[in-house]
């Protein structure tokens, strides 16, 4: 049998090759099925790596305010806030800094400026991440990341 290069190849009784409507219809279906169970939990996955993340730079936070301490044997006060850690405060004669990488003091996962307060309500300092809404207070991932909790 001749090949026709402009045309489609013939089935033997004479119909086209290819998909139907109702496949392609029942292939996206099971497509959709699939990303609506499994795409919830993706989401949450990241959700919560946020958490994580914030945690791990709280704890960060808390290394490198500990040597500002070793050199100056206090931590910033409120008015300093983290961002002396990076730059050197007034009057500060033995800072060693900076003590972050990157020469800057990093937002937390979802955008928002870390708080800092010192003295904190049961220890020296306390570093805060409002979480996901960015308000005080909160749950789930909006709920406050808190120095003070993670000891």
């Amino acid at each position: 049998m001749p090949v026709n290069p402009g045309k489609p190849a013939a089935c033997p009784n004479g119909r086209q090759d290819g998909f139907t409507l109702v496949e392609i219809l029942v292939v996206i279906t099971i497509i959709g099925l699939i990303m609506g169970l499994v795409g919830p939990r993706v989401l949450n996955y990241l959700s919560q790596s946020k958490v994580k993340a914030a945690t791990i730079q709280i704890q960060s936070f808390a290394s490198s305010l500990d040597l500002f301490y070793l050199d100056l044997g206090r931590y910033p006060t409120t008015s300093e806030g983290l961002a002396s850690l990076v730059a050197k405060p007034g009057g500060a004669t033995s800072w060693n800094g900076p003590y972050l990488k990157n020469n800057s003091v990093p937002t937390d996962p979802w955008g928002h400026p870390y708080k800092y307060r010192a003295p904190g309500d049961h220890s020296p300092y306390e570093i805060i991440s409002l979480g996901s809404d960015g308000q005080e207070g909160g749950t789930g991932t909006a709920a406050d990341i808190k120095s003070s909790e993670l000891r």
